[in-house]
């Protein structure tokens, strides 16, 4: 087994440890990655906390990109030096989901639960979110790839596994914003900036930005949003109706906040629909009337990994990109090395970051 540098969660809400750790070799339908970077998400440091009732100990991750370094029995499409995103979408292929285009809700996950890593002594550590990408490799079921070029940045790249997607794919794949809508996004950290980035790019004629902070209201009109409004003020969903002069078509929820999802619905207009996308702790609730929501034909719709089929998805991105048409190294807060981890969080938790990016 290769022996690799991992940082290791032992104790829920306690500083990262960085350890050595075992990787097994890949095996039928997997690929072994080294990888070049790993962004830190919010989901990471959420089951960090122990949001989700994760397993210990733990290496969490999932943002990822490097090169593959391996291939297991049965695996076609990449080879070893292939430049690759690393993602937590682990689909079958073969249930209705993945058939019916929604690869990123699949429950018959190939290998779930089966964890490559291991410690010195034989102690199965955990893969979180079937990736581990807080550390120097791992192993991977092939699903959770997605070719990129050869000359693309890998810090930009990693970005693309997770916060690109779930931004910027639910405001074109969930929420399937139009021509001509209003169109507002609650939160404007890194997947929100994702999230008005897409409508921007479908085309939605006011993207209205709510968030805490002003100094995050001004990073979205940096990224498409033509209006901001500050939460902390009375009624914020009054002045974005006064901004465009109407209620939202669609309404994007970019934050694990309850507060927020109680909030959304009043700034949604009637046959309006409201995406889910920030992820809350577990067992923390929202408030809607139901009956305002059918009296108006108002939709509630989830939104996992921005309904991202990677295949589909993942090149029209990176052309975005290279054409100049979104914005990926702008979304990077600050580089880091793997023993700075827990700095990297700590200033993930303050909320000035975008994206804080680990670099091997």
């Amino acid at each position: 087994m290769r022996p690799i540098k991992a940082a290791i969660c032992r104790a829920f809400g306690a500083p990262l440890t960085i350890e050595t750790l075992h990787l097994r070799p890949p095996g039928p339908g997997e690929v072994e990655v080294t990888l070049g970077a790993v962004a830190i998400c919010h989901s990471d440091i959420s089951m960090a906390e122990g949001a989700w009732n994760q397993s210990l100990p733990a290496v969490y991750g999932h943002e990822a990109a490097g090169h593959v370094a391996a291939i297991g029995p049965g695996v076609t499409g990449v080879a070893p030096g292939d430049r690759v995103l690393v993602t937590l979408i682990r689909a079958c292929g073969r249930c209705p989901t993945c058939a019916g285009g929604h690869p990123t809700i699949c429950r018959t996950k190939p290998g779930d639960g089966d964890t490559p890593l291991f410690t010195a002594s034989g102690e199965p550590v955990h893969q979180g979110l079937d990736t581990g990408a807080f550390a120097e490799a791992v192993v991977v079921h092939h699903s959770q790839l997605a070719p990129i070029p050869a000359d693309m940045a890998l810090d930009a790249a990693s970005l693309i596994s997770c916060g690109v997607i779930t931004g910027l794919g639910a405001a074109v794949n969930t929420a399937r914003v139009r021509p001509g809508e209003t169109v507002v996004v609650i939160g404007a950290g890194g997947v929100g900036l994702n999230a008005i980035q897409g409508a921007r790019l479908a085309g939605a004629a006011r993207i209205i930005a709510i968030d805490m902070r002003a100094d995050k209201l001004e990073a979205a009109r940096e990224f498409g949003a033509t209006d901001g409004v500050l939460a902390t003020g009375d009624k914020p969903w009054r002045a974005a109706r006064q901004i465009a002069g109407r209620a939202a078509d669609a309404v994007l929820v970019a934050v694990g906040s309850p507060a927020a999802y109680d909030s959304a619905p009043r700034y949604l207009a009637p046959g309006g629909r409201l995406v889910m996308l920030g992820m809350p702790h577990s067992g923390q609730t929202a408030r809607y009337e139901p009956m305002s929501i059918a009296l108006l034909g108002q939709e509630l719709r989830g939104s996992m990994m921005g309904d991202t089929v990677l295949a589909r998805d993942i090149p029209w991105i990176v052309d975005l990109y290279r054409q100049g048409r979104i914005r990926l190294d702008e979304l990077i807060s600050g580089r880091w090395r793997l023993d700075e981890i827990n700095a990297a969080i700590a200033d993930t938790k303050t909320g000035a970051a975008r994206r804080n990016v680990i670099l091997f």
